[in-house]
Parts: structure tokens; sequence; C-alpha cells
């Protein structure tokens, strides 16, 4: 059995594709591809990554991953969120870890294994969107490049921040917006919308993959005709917005829809607008070599990809779909002017399908060329260069050092490794219905210790925005004073209480820290 590449936009119904990519489409020499090879490399990606991923299962957890591990001990008891803990972050990550907890333990190698099993699925995604845009040599690229790229500990890949939820819906959505546009059908415009939906449940920035969707929809309506669109587009919103109103509905029921939209919306954009231009342009600069350097050789085919549009017709015939589709998840990066590591998570689809779509339309453009297999064969081993380059730059976290020594290599000497021995302590020295009072943001210190915290300040970065922290750090000490906790513990460590550029004073807890 054999397939071949198809350079016509998949978005497409066939009647309404454009006669000029059907044309090239006949007359170009292509590579066919077995499917069983196909899968089988694919498979291969994915066993790979999984099995480096695996093997640093216990790595300690990190501030962001203790927190949703701690939301999630709460769900699964029944208590909610925003009344508990208190936290900028939508729901649905605290949800996904509800149920990788109950699925694989309350342990760090239980996170990790679900984390395993969301960035298998993503690249999943990331391959059938690819291939279904530039073919399945892309999607194969696309898939390599997005396993190693999200797995880097340039971008903390082995922690389970919210950005790995965040594309697992959109790239799911995606997919699945591309069947709705072949078949015409609204319930799957509507399942698309939903699943977006979830990316935006999953954190604030997920909002940018609807917002390209809603672009690519009209575009697609501009090209073919307006007939038909606003009721695709209906269906797309109506899906999406139906992940807010059932939240919504469950924060009302639960009495804590108040502080949700405190939370996730007020208290968000307070958060979000705190960081100045200038700032946010040397992060940038800071933290986007840090990302980009350990695997540049991919980076680097990305860029050419978007040069591709002027040497080929495959390329240019998906043109507003990959370049508005990089704008927006740059700009989900950019959300907050922060641009931490992990935010960049957000990117790597859109930057592995441009790597995919270079490796593809160069080899297909050598083909025509040459007629020769060999010469056309230079594309993929540049990027298995590429790959196997990124893969030795980063050999010893990936292959050699123990989950302790990679904790310590990615994050320094933060508390995390020793926030376990810490927990032990609190578990075995406090009544099992004790609260605990900790100061600094190490929420993984509940998690590990299965102890509720005296405050719904589970972290103490909250209180320090210049706009709320006073009366925020007064009503965390009134909480801790009420609920008279069994232990209280002090972080000394400047990592743990600041981690944007204006803070509020620590004057007003410190001085009843030590009063």
């Amino acid at each position: 059995m054999s397939s071949r590449m198809s350079a016509a936009p998949v978005g497409l119904p066939t009647e309404n594709r454009p006669a000029e990519t059907g044309l090239e489409a006949a007359s170009q020499p292509q590579w066919r591809f077995s499917p069983y090879l196909t899968y089988a490399l694919v498979l291969v990606t994915l066993v790979s990554a999984g099995l480096v991923r695996y093997r640093l299962r216990d790595m300690p957890l990190e501030r962001d991953e203790g927190e949703f591990a701690y939301g999630g001990q709460l769900i699964q008891q029944g208590l909610p969120l925003y009344k508990h803990l208190y936290t900028l972050k939508m729901p649905g990550t605290y949800a996904a870890y509800a149920v990788i907890l109950g699925l694989f333990g309350q342990t760090p190698a239980g996170v990790h294994l679900g984390l395993i099993l969301a960035n298998a699925a993503t690249t999943v995604f990331v391959f059938l969107l690819c291939a279904r845009l530039f073919g399945q040599l892309a999607g194969m690229v696309a898939a390599a490049s997005y396993a190693l790229l999200s797995t880097s500990p340039s971008v903390v890949g082995f922690a389970g921040h919210a950005t790995h939820f965040v594309v697992l819906g959109a790239m799911a959505g995606l997919v699945l917006l591309l069947d709705a546009l072949e078949t015409g059908k609204s319930w799957l415009f509507f399942c698309s919308g939903v699943l977006l939906g979830l990316a935006f449940q999953m954190k604030q920035p997920g909002i940018l993959f609807l917002v390209f969707a809603v672009l690519y929809l009209l575009r697609e309506g501009r090209t073919n005709g307006w007939k038909g669109l606003p009721r695709q587009m209906a269906a797309l919103l109506c899906g999406s917005a139906l992940t807010l109103v059932v939240v919504c509905l469950l924060m009302w029921k639960s009495g804590s829809l108040r502080d949700f939209w405190f939370w996730t919306f007020s208290y968000a954009r307070q958060y979000g607008t705190n960081a100045s231009l200038a700032y946010g342009l040397e992060q940038l600069q800071k933290k986007a070599a840090a990302v980009i350097g350990p695997a540049a050789g991919i980076w680097l085919i990305a860029a050419v990809g978007l040069t591709a549009f002027l040497w080929s017709r495959r390329a240019r015939s998906q043109m507003f779909f990959s370049v508005s589709f990089l704008v927006c998840s740059f700009l989900a990066v950019s959300a907050g002017l922060y641009f931490r590591e992990h935010y960049f998570i957000l990117m790597l689809p859109a930057v592995s399908l441009l790597a995919g779509m270079t490796v593809a339309c160069a080899t297909e453009a050598l083909l025509n060329r040459t007629r020769s297999r060999a010469v056309a064969a230079i594309p993929i081993l540049i990027f298995v260069v590429a790959v196997a380059s990124a893969i030795y730059r980063q050999r010893d976290f990936l292959f050699r050092l123990d989950p302790i020594e990679a904790s310590r290599k990615v994050y320094g000497f933060n508390p995390f490794p020793e926030a376990i021995e810490i927990s032990r302590y609190i578990e075995a020295n406090t009544t099992a219905d004790a609260t605990v009072g900790v100061l600094g943001s190490e929420p993984e210190v509940f998690f590990y210790s299965h102890r509720h915290s005296a405050t719904g300040h589970v972290c103490t970065y909250p209180v320090l925005v210049p706009k709320y922290g006073v009366a925020l750090q007064q009503q965390m000490e009134e909480e801790i004073e009420k609920a008279r906790p069994e232990m209280l513990v002090f972080v000394d460590d400047k990592a743990s209480w600041v981690a944007f550029p204006n803070t509020a004073s620590t004057d007003e807890i410190m001085s009843w820290l030590h009063g």
C-alpha cells in the first residue's frame, strides 16, 4: 500500500480547491510513502520521547506542578478550587491533574506519567495537522520536531505545565476544524470549538488558538464564498463558549463564582499588565536565545520555511495558515510580557509545522529539478543532523542525570527536592486533619504531605502584585491566624517570593511574621 503526498489545501472541499494546486499535484514528481512506514516512524518517535521522560518520571515537582497537583487533590475531595486555593490560573489544568492523579497515583511519577500521555497525544495531532496540510513527510518531520522540542529542558519540557495541556486541546481542535471544513458538518465545527475552548480553560493565552481558528474560517469563507459561513462560525463559537458556561455553572454551584471571576479575570488582568514593554523585550531576547540554542538547527529549518512561499507552490497554498498560526502562537507566548521558558511550548506546534513544511517542500522542489532521489534527500539529511545535534547537546540531561540531578540542572538550588523531605516530616508529625501554613511559594508541600493549606494563598507570588499586595497579605495573615495550623513553614529563598519585576513591599507580612 502507498499514499501520495497531496498538494491541495486540505481545509477545502475538493470541488472548491484552486485548479492551480490540482495541476501542480498532477505534474510534480513526489515520493510515495507506505502508511505502515509512516506510522512506524511516528510510533518510534512517541516511544523514544516517552522512554526519555519515563526515565526521569521521579523528578521532584516544581512550583506550578505542585500547585496543580494540590488543586487536583482538592477537586478529588470535592472542595471548590477558588475557595481553598487562590489562583489566577484557569481550572482546566487542575481538572486534568485530578484525572491524572486518579489514574497514576499521587506522586511525582504519577504526574509525569500523565504528562507522557498528554505529550504523545499532542505529537500525534501535530503529525495529523501537518500531514493534512503538507503531506506525510512533513507530518513525520513535524512530529519528530515537536517531540524533541517539547522534551527539551530549555522549555522546562519535563514539567507538567498548563502549556502542555493548552496545545493538546488546540491541536486536537485544529485537526477537527480541517475535518469540518472538508465535510461542512456543523457538529464537527461545534466539537472543534469545544476543544479550542478547553485550551482556553487550561490557560488564558489559549484563547489565541481560537482567534486563529476564527481568522482561518473567515479566510476560507472569503476564498470559497460566504455561503454556510454564518452557520459554521456560530457552531465553532457556541462550542467554545459552552466550555466557559459549564465552568461558570460549576463555580456557581460550588459557591465560588465570584472568587473564580476575580482571580482568573480581574486579578489576572492586573498580573498580565504588570511588566513593562522594555522588560518584556529584554526577557524575550534573553529567554529566546536560551530556548532556541539547544535545538538551533530545527529552529533554523523552521525559519527557512518562512521563505518557502517564494519558491514553493505547496507552501504558498497554505501561507495564510502557516503564518497566522505562527503569529497567534507567538502572541500566546507573549501574554504578560514575561516570556518564561515554558511559555514557549505554546509556539512549538507552529515551529514544528514550519520545519515539516520546509523539509517536504524542499525535497519536492529538488526532486522536481533533478529527478534524483539522492539529491532530493538532502533536506531530510539536514533535518536528521539537526535532530542528532540537539540530542547530543542535551545528552547529559536526557540520558545520564538522575531525577534529583536533573532538577538541580534545570532549577538550580530551588528547594524542590528538599520539599519532599520537609513534607514527610510534616506528614509524620501532624494529625491527618491538620492544616499547614507555608510562607513562600512551595505548594508542592501540601500535595506531598496530604495536608490542607491554612490559607487559600498557597503561593506568596500573588500577594506581591502591587495593586492588591497589602490587602492580600493581610487576608493571608488573618486566614492563618484563624486556622491555627499545626506547622508553619518559612521559605528563606528569594525565588520563592519574587516572580515578576514590579512587586509590592513584603513589609506587611514580614512584620506580622516577626511580631
